[in-house]
């Protein structure tokens, strides 16, 4: 199982519609994309200086998985959304033991 990890920095000034039309669009993805196996997201609790405003978790079978994933359309289209109201996206994926 690979989870694929993505931390979110918000632009300055991004508004809660485009929070909201982010949160839409994500949502939407695990009934369009078949590869993916969990899936959840949300808004950063603790506001710290290290924190990222937002985060998204998502399981799936490997790593040809994740790159379909990412490839689909559906989730290309989250992707234009995403680069407007970020100023900052980082990403891990890593080998989960548990199947």
């Amino acid at each position: 199982m690979i989870r694929h990890v993505i931390f979110f920095k918000f632009k300055a000034g991004t508004t809660e519609s485009q929070i909201a039309k982010l949160q839409e669009g994500l949502g939407g993805l695990p009934a369009l994309i078949p590869e993916i196996r969990a899936y959840e997201f949300g808004s950063d609790l603790v506001k710290s200086e290290r924190s990222f405003d937002f985060a998204l978790i998502s399981s799936f079978d490997d790593l040809e998985s994740v790159k379909r994933y990412a490839a689909h359309p559906e989730h290309q289209k989250v992707l234009i959304h995403i680069n407007a109201i970020c100023s900052e996206v980082k990403s891990v994926d890593f080998e989960s033991g548990s199947k």
